[in-house]
């Protein structure tokens, strides 16, 4: 049979990952108690990836405190419980042969806000369970409520909090840590000239600007060892005249593979409102490779990726060394079932309850 450079696996540090099609990370916004606990809807939406295929399931953003989350119903990692009840999760997932990653975020000044399928739109207010955002200033995000500027010493907190959220997933049973830098959340926020205009040692320069990302990389690392791989996601531009751009992302994924990081997740967009962002199939796939190139580092690739084909060409080009795949796997779980079949790939994970599809 051909070969096939998405069924190829990759090793990063003492993890191997059996394909090249990943699970980007899709909040769910499903811990229906607001007490940031994965329940049924997580372990069966996570593990149909794995049934299905794919080579790693990332979990959505895992809030690092409850103040960190985009709404009330996502998923946190800032105490045991919630630690222990991931347990399941990963354990369901690594049985069928896929890797468990997690997500670890802080949503900065875009927290606290209703889901996406309720009739409200905005900033959840106290009283309905919100409360009041931190960012590198108190600028707001468009029309959301404005935040409080974070103090130094509040920031320091905010990278233990990361760095202890880290230990949670490692002893959870996650093989993988991602820390979110994309999207306009918190890290995105500091790293970006247009939400950042801080005037100390966490503003003005890109050094400055990419400090909190670089000590929040180097803590995790030190707390995960050397075995687990560290990814970053990045928003490589914002779209928007002046702001953060791929340029600034390579150099910045540099600095971050100096101080422990090794793959970089790469997207688009997020931290300016009702910027002009010219969506349609691949459109990111560009920024990856050139931050791929030009900081000599290992990416993904994701955004409207929708058929083997597209993932395939993708990764046997060189663009990027993996594919994230979101949308599209919601629409199919078995995605990575199907591109092996439509590929021509062997392979040997195919769950035994699925076999008389495999032909």
């Amino acid at each position: 049979m051909p070969a096939s450079a998405l069924f190829e696996p990759l090793t990063l540090r003492g993890v191997t990952v059996r394909n090249r099609i990943w699970v980007a990370p899709m909040c769910q916004y499903s811990a229906e108690q607001h007490d940031g606990m994965p329940g049924d809807w997580h372990l069966v939406h996570l593990g149909s990836f794995a049934t299905g295929g794919a080579g790693l399931v990332l979990t959505e953003a895992t809030a690092v405190t409850p103040e960190g989350r985009i709404s009330p119903e996502d998923l946190g990692i800032w105490n045991d419980a919630q630690r222990d009840a991931f347990r399941r999760i990963t354990a369901f997932i690594s049985a069928q042969g896929a890797v468990p990653g997690i997500q670890l975020a802080h949503a900065g000044r875009k927290a606290s806000t209703y889901r996406p399928w309720s009739p409200q739109r905005g900033s959840v207010p106290a009283d309905k369970g919100g409360w009041g955002t931190v960012a590198p200033t108190e600028a707001p995000f468009g029309d959301y409520a404005p935040g409080r500027a974070l103090s130094t010493d509040e920031i320091g907190d905010l990278v233990s909090s990361f760095r202890a959220a880290a230990r949670r997933a490692v002893e959870a049973g996650f093989r993988v840590i991602e820390i979110h830098a994309a999207h306009g959340y918190l890290v995105h926020q500091f790293l970006s000239p247009l939400s950042n205009t801080r005037t100390d040692a966490y503003g003005g320069s890109l050094e400055n600007r990419a400090r909190l990302l670089l000590e929040v990389v180097a803590a995790v690392r030190a707390e995960i060892g050397d075995d687990l791989p560290l990814l970053v996601r990045f928003s490589a531009t914002d779209w928007t005249d002046d702001g953060w751009d791929a340029g600034q992302t390579a150099t910045v994924a540099a600095w971050a593979q100096q101080a422990g990081a090794d793959f970089y997740d790469i997207s688009s967009g997020g931290n300016v409102p009702r910027a002009s962002i010219p969506v349609g199939p691949l459109y990111q796939v560009p920024l990856a490779a050139e931050v791929k190139a030009a900081a000599d580092v290992a990416v993904s690739a994701v955004g409207l990726i929708t058929t083997p084909q597209e993932a395939e060409d993708v990764v046997a080009s060189g663009r990027a060394d993996a594919v994230m795949l979101a949308r599209e796997l919601l629409r199919d779980p078995h995605f990575a079932l199907r591109a092996a079949h439509e590929l021509g790939a062997e392979i040997d994970y195919w769950p035994a309850q699925y076999l008389r599809a495999r032909l």
